[in-house]
């Protein structure tokens, strides 16, 4: 079997560039130059579902406001969830902002030498009171950006109010259960191509 046999559309969602001075530091990679794309978020969750897609989005458009023509550095930032790291979906979204922006928690990497030099760690709150989903701050210059999805302009069609239950159930057919993931699927493409550049699904406000 085939691994990696991600839908075509995938590979139309906005692909991210940035820098890592550790990656470059340590030899990971010329001048430190990373790409990210959507299924890199797949792989590090497991899954694909508006969230992942969401989180995905909201911090590529956030680095854009943020950096403008300028490539953003990985490491060099911090992010803020309003969400506490147990509430919802919070945690997944989490995951998502700390593999593209290298903000981490308390667990995060503690730097190298005696000046932690790279250190990431306790980049990334929870809980903060702030107006949007997620905060991301440059370090070097401090500005800073509040980014908000507003996941009700692409909801799931009327047909996923029956497959859903039986989804989750175990109690679908074959036949529905493809249906159902195909649904499924469908909204998360609505985010990454129908939507990522509508200003009223990603709201973007400097701080």
């Amino acid at each position: 079997m085939q691994a990696n046999r991600f839908p075509d559309f995938f590979q139309q969602a906005p692909v991210l560039r940035i820098q890592d001075p550790l990656a470059e530091f340590l030899g990971a990679s010329e001048q430190g130059l990373l790409e990210y794309r959507y299924e890199d978020a797949v792989k590090l969750c497991g899954h694909s579902c508006p969230t992942v897609a969401g989180a995905y989005l909201m911090v590529v458009k956030g680095l854009q406001a943020l950096y403008g023509d300028d490539i953003p550095q990985r490491g060099d930032m911090e992010a803020a969830m309003q969400g506490q790291r147990n509430e919802g979906t919070t945690g997944v979204t989490a995951a998502v902002v700390q593999l593209l922006t290298g903000a981490a928690p308390e667990t995060g990497f503690g730097g190298i030498g005696m000046q932690g030099r790279f250190a990431r760690r306790n980049l990334l709150q929870f809980g903060a009171d702030i107006k949007g989903t997620l905060l991301l701050r440059r370090k070097d210059t401090g500005q800073a950006v509040s980014v908000h999805l507003n996941s009700h302009l692409s909801p799931f069609a009327e047909e996923m109010r029956a497959l859903l239950p039986k989804a989750v159930g175990g109690t679908a057919t074959p036949e529905e259960h493809r249906r159902f993931g195909e649904l499924w699927q469908a909204r998360v493409k609505a985010f990454l191509i129908d939507l990522a550049d509508d200003p009223q699904f990603i709201e973007i406000e400097e701080i």
